[in-house]
């Protein structure tokens, strides 16, 4: 598994995200809030500039927010990580104004996105000074995948969706966090660039091509075959129309069990109009179905559900909770409002 990473919990960061603050879009610069185990600066967005991010949304951060990277950098700043993620991963073409303001105060640069930042700015490769295009594997070149991670002996969860955008890494980080706090022997696998830019490894899945896709998942689970359990990202859904992430996520790790993640009384995808959401149980016979591939691989099975409940109220959120697990016959919970214990009590030794 590459390990490519020039962020650590040594920077103090601020994150880039003019105009997504209130948007799917904004999920990279959301994760790392939530996520990031070093210091954040501010955050950086004119039209909320004054305000605290936790006053604009739900956020455990309580960062500042900024108009401009030359506050950002009055406070501390090191690095910046771009928070969008938009549909295409391109970087707005309003951004680079900015970008080049960043280098220019000395700012290091994340970038998540599918746009290669160093062929605009240079490598600016020092100690002091970098940008780290994470959907750019600079020399990892895999092999093809040969369903090497099914004789592994060990757990192998992988988190499936009914949509994009749902909280597959969330739940992921949450369980990972829970079971790490447990004593549990554990390993959370990056897949995306969120999860890269938190953790520090992984792959950007949707970065290779699709003959070397399965082998980049095979690869780093295989190398994660000490742990009892591995948690591997999951991204896309089976049901988008335009999702072609998460079969060589199921080729790749073999895996032995699944979590599904949900927008609580989602019916349709929010992320692909017309498309009908189909009876949960539905879904999970599907998903079970294809990790398996009817036999041939290793079965997997269904723990439970991580409900994404954060548009209801907490008595509305708890009483989808219970609904779904009556109708589902299986675990059901809020890992971000109610913690991650039921479902990760399913995988604890």
């Amino acid at each position: 598994m590459p390990n490519s990473s020039m962020l650590n919990r040594d920077h103090t960061i601020a994150i880039y995200m003019e105009g997504s603050l209130r948007s799917l879009h904004g999920k990279m610069g959301f994760g790392i809030m939530r996520y990031f185990p070093g210091q954040i600066a501010c955050i950086i967005d004119a039209t909320f500039a004054g305000r605290r991010i936790d006053e604009v949304i739900t956020s455990p951060c309580e960062a500042p927010i900024v108009a401009t990277i030359e506050e950002a950098c009055t406070l501390g700043a090191q690095v910046l990580v771009l928070g969008t993620a938009p549909s295409g991963g391109r970087i707005p073409p309003e951004w680079l104004g900015s970008l080049e303001t960043a280098i220019n105060n000395g700012l290091s640069i994340v970038n998540g996105m599918h746009d290669r930042l160093k062929d605009r700015f240079g490598t600016l490769e020092s100690e002091d000074q970098w940008i780290w295009d994470i959907r750019h594997p600079e020399s990892f070149v895999p092999s093809i995948a040969s369903g090497r991670a099914r004789t592994l002996t060990n757990k192998r969860v992988l988190l499936t969706g009914t949509d994009m955008a749902v909280g597959k890494m969330t739940t992921g980080l949450e369980i990972y966090h829970w079971l790490l706090a447990k004593e549990q022997s554990t390993v959370f696998l990056a897949t995306g660039q969120i999860g890269m830019a938190i953790t520090g490894n992984g792959i950007p899945l949707d970065a290779f091509k699709v003959d070397h896709a399965c082998g980049a998942v095979e690869e780093m689970v295989v190398g994660a075959a000490g742990y009892g359990i591995v948690l591997i990202e999951g991204q896309g859904s089976l049901l988008h129309p335009a999702s072609t992430a998460t079969l060589p996520l199921m080729r790749g790790s073999c895996p032995t069990h699944l979590v599904l993640c949900h927008r609580a009384k989602a019916t349709m995808l929010d992320t692909c109009k017309g498309v009908r959401i189909p009876p949960l149980r539905e879904v999970i016979a599907l998903n079970e179905s294809l990790a398996g591939a009817a036999g041939a691989l290793t079965p997997a099975t269904t723990i439970g559900i991580a409900l994404n409940t954060s548009r209801l109220e907490e008595h509305a959120a708890q009483k989808a909770i219970d609904e779904l697990e009556d109708e589902a016959g299986l675990p059901v919970e809020d890992v971000v409002r109610f913690g991650a214990g039921k479902l990760a009590s399913q995988l604890a030794n």
